[in-house]
């Protein structure tokens, strides 16, 4: 029986708020990765058309042209873009998890932050909207629902991957975690954004405002704070979801380029503000984990001569990470904790999941 697959982590950049371009772009990607012999081909959070990151540095006040913009470029579940990454998943034969920010046909303004799995017979598999939008992307989406808390079946010969995916900040929610470990999860897919600015380092602020002491003692105290770090916090929660369900993780980061950086700085209105915030926010990691948490060999191909090279991970360059995956690996750690199982107490213990899709009103 086939224990073992080959997964590609696509470290990313969409084309700069356009889902048609970006579409394809992903599906060049997807034929690429396809021709290197991966299973299993993953793209970041909201990748297409975008992740609203402008959010986390203007005021709100400063949001709304990103705003609607944003949803002119979002997409349906069911839409043409979705229809072609369905047609290319089947072509090649590989399952494709794919980050979008969808939007609701007859609502329009609304938008869910979703991740979409379609199987290898270009069928969607999970189509999950993130249980509770984080911090400032309360701004751009609203919460989804428990629908998508599925696992997908991906076939390898006589055998098959039981696959799953949470986004971003649900990989901090126990109960959501729980939720896959308890379908029999043997990879997890965790997407992120490529950057996650939480503090505006001192230099970049404008040295003109004038301040009062008291004000000045705020700020100053406020500046001691360091940034976010985007690897050691999306590696922890990561790691520990896949020593406690003894699974595979597949941390799947976006990429920030300079195309991009420069269409949200333009349209800021304080261009060389939001640059400066988004070239100094650290970024994010592509990388794979072990059933104990353990970082994965990975490597890329060179496009030239198509030899693998040796990366524990991506975040500065725009690529596709390999990993071969075997799940047979998946057993052993069962013995020692199998939280599902012999090492649960399901008499004290009770998880309930509501898997209905909700609907703003029912009619009778």
């Amino acid at each position: 029986m086939a224990s073992r697959l080959l997964a590609a982590a696509c470290h990313v950049s969409p084309i700069p708020f356009s889902a048609v371009k970006t579409t394809e772009k992903c599906i060049q990607f997807i034929n690429h990765a396809a021709s290197n012999s991966a299973n299993l081909i993953v793209f970041p959070e909201s990748y297409i058309p975008a992740f609203p990151v402008w959010s986390s540095i203007l005021a709100p006040t400063q949001n709304h042209a990103f705003f609607e913009l944003m949803v002119k470029e979002s997409i349906y579940a069911d839409g043409e873009e979705l229809g072609a990454l369905r047609e290319a998943a089947k072509k090649n034969r590989v399952m494709v998890s794919i980050g979008i920010s969808e939007k609701v046909r007859g609502r329009h303004g609304t938008l869910f932050n979703s991740n979409i799995i379609i199987g290898e017979d270009g069928e969607v598999k999970v189509h999950h909207r993130k249980l509770m939008p984080t911090w400032f992307e309360k701004l751009t989406w609203a919460p989804g629902d428990g629908h998508g808390l599925r696992i997908a079946e991906l076939g390898l010969g006589n055998g098959k991957a039981r696959v799953g995916a949470l986004i971003c900040g649900e990989n901090t929610n126990p109960l959501a975690r729980y939720s896959m470990m308890a379908q029999g999860e043997q990879v997890h897919i965790s997407t992120w954004p490529a950057v996650w600015p939480s503090v505006i380092p001192k230099p970049i602020r404008e040295p003109d405002i004038k301040t009062s002491d008291a004000e000045e003692h705020k700020i100053g105290s406020a500046e001691k704070r360091t940034n976010y770090d985007n690897i050691a916090a999306n590696r922890t929660r990561a790691a520990a979801h896949c020593f406690e369900g003894k699974c595979f993780g597949i941390l799947c980061a976006g990429h920030l380029d300079t195309a991009n950086i420069q269409s949200i700085s333009e349209r800021s209105g304080d261009p060389n503000y939001v640059t400066k915030v988004l070239e100094a926010a650290p970024r994010a990691a592509t990388m794979f984990l072990g059933p104990t948490g353990a970082a994965l060999p990975a490597y890329v191909v060179d496009p030239s001569n198509g030899e693998k090279q040796d990366r524990e991970f991506l975040q500065l360059e725009e690529d596709v990470l390999y990993s071969e995956l075997d799940l047979e690996r998946c057993i052993e750690g069962k013995q020692y904790h199998d939280v599902v199982g012999g090492y649960q107490r399901f008499d004290v213990f009770d998880l309930k999941v509501d898997r209905s899709r909700k609907d703003p009103i029912t009619f009778i």
